[in-house]
Order: C-alpha cells, then sequence, then structure tokens
C-alpha cells in the first residue's frame, strides 16, 4: 500500500471516529458493558452464595443424622436396660426425648437453609439470563456501528434495557431491605 493510500484509509478513518452516529453508539456499548460487568459480578457472588446455603444445609441434615443415630442408641441401650431391670433406663429415655426435639429443631433448620440456597439459585439465574441479554445487546451495538444502521442501535438498547430489568428483578428486594435494618 501506497503511503498516499494510507493517509487515505487513514483520514477515512478518523473521519469515521468523528461520526456522531458512531460516538452514539460507542457511548451506549460502553455503558452496556458497565452493566455487563455489574450483573455478571453479582450473578457470581449469588451463586457461590447458592452453593454456600447448599453446604450448609448437607452440614445440617448430617448433623440431624448424627443426632437420630445417637437417638436410636439410646433407644437400643433402654430396652436393654429394660430387659435386664434396673440400670439407667430413665436416663436413656431422657436422651431419646433430648435427641427427638434436637432432631426436630435441625431437620427445621436444615430445611430454611436449603430454601434460602434455592432461593440464591433462582436470582442468580436472572442475573445470568440478564447477563445474556446484555452481552447480545453489545453484539448488537458492534452490529450497528458496522453497518451504520439506527435500527439496530435500538435494537441493542432494548436488548440492555432487558437485560438490566431482568437484572433487577434478581434479588428479592423485601428481604434486601429487611436485612438492612437489622
Amino acid at each position: 500500500m501506497s503511503p498516499a493510500e494510507e493517509a487515505h484509509e487513514s483520514a477515512e478513518h478518523s473521519e469515521h471516529a468523528k461520526d456522531p452516529f458512531d460516538k452514539r453508539v460507542a457511548a451506549t456499548m460502553a455503558i452496556i458493558a458497565a452493566a455487563l460487568a455489574v450483573v455478571s459480578v453479582l450473578g457470581h457472588i449469588t451463586t457461590t452464595e447458592e452453593l454456600l446455603g447448599q453446604q450448609k444445609a448437607s452440614d445440617q441434615w448430617s448433623y440431624y443424622q448424627a443426632k437420630s443415630i445417637r437417638r436410636y442408641e439410646s433407644e437400643i441401650a433402654r430396652d436393654l436396660m429394660i430387659e435386664m431391670k434396673g440400670g439407667k433406663v430413665k436416663d436413656y429415655a431422657t436422651n431419646i426425648d433430648k435427641y427427638k426435639k434436637e432432631g426436630e429443631e435441625i431437620q427445621t433448620q436444615a430445611r430454611e437453609l436449603e430454601d434460602e440456597s434455592h432461593r440464591k439459585g433462582r436470582e442468580a439465574l436472572r442475573y445470568h439470563f440478564g447477563e445474556v441479554f446484555l452481552e447480545i445487546a453489545i453484539v448488537f451495538a458492534s452490529l450497528a456501528i458496522l453497518t451504520k444502521r439506527p435500527l439496530l442501535w435500538w435494537t441493542s438498547i432494548a436488548g440492555a434495557s432487558l437485560g438490566v430489568l431482568i437484572a433487577l428483578t434478581a434479588p428479592d428486594w423485601t428481604t434486601l431491605f429487611h436485612s438492612a435494618a437489622k
């Protein structure tokens, strides 16, 4: 390519960079990219919270199982003591009641942790769907610059708006406000 051709091509590129349409679309792309970054991070955080919640629920169910085994062992010991007519029958009966009550409390906590984990999973899914629409919006904005078609730019804006709207509906705002007030 000759120096004259390079100069002409360079002038053409600088002319495109000054095009108001390109500037508007590029600014839109920057805003969409920023929104995408925020939604992406929120999606990752929420997914991590979901996994941690599921782990806590699993730990709680393991604790429940250990208590159930202890209760069962106490029942066996009580039954043996009754057959032998003596011993610490009363102590084992008390243990059975204690383990049964603790088991019910542990079950309740485990179910609450599972519910919280499932809620976080639904939130994460909404963030990820919002992320997809924001990514598609960036593609449409890029196509708008390449083709100089305002319809593609408006499609990009609509897609980005939908992505942000989906992301905004992800969290349960009532629980966020309640937890902030505590």
